[in-house]
């Protein structure tokens, strides 16, 4: 089992920054490919980012694409999503999701483990 908890959400106005960290514990964390979901009030969950096991290679959802950055620190067990430009469109609950032995993960059916979300919120 892989617990994730994600932390760093909040409300921000359009146009700011956060970053959101997501900590992992129970297996060795550089086996796990890495990423990040969000899920809007209403609509279904969406894929936002991913990272592979050694962190030498992201992938972006297009409307994130210039705007988030996904990173991770495999000594600290830690994954990271820096988000600057908000807009009220990523206005969403946030998941980390872990992929054991895989290069990437780009839908939900890849993911072996989701963290509980944390809700970020971005006024206009």
């Amino acid at each position: 089992q892989v617990q994730l908890v994600e932390s760093g959400g909040g409300l921000v106005q359009a146009g700011g920054s956060l970053r959101l960290s997501c900590a992992a514990s129970g297996r060795t964390f550089s086996n796990y490919a890495m990423g990040w979901f969000r899920q809007a009030p209403g609509k279904e969950r969406e894929y936002v980012a991913a990272i592979s096991r050694s962190g030498g290679s992201t992938y972006y959802a297009d409307s994130v694409k210039g705007r988030f950055t996904i990173s991770r620190d495999n000594a600290k067990n830690t994954v990271y999503l820096q988000m600057n430009s908000l807009k009220p469109e990523d206005t969403a609950n946030y998941y980390c999701v872990a992929r054991y032995s895989a290069y990437y993960i780009a839908k939900i059916p890849d993911v072996d483990y989701w963290g509980q979300g944390t809700q970020v919120t971005v006024s206009s």
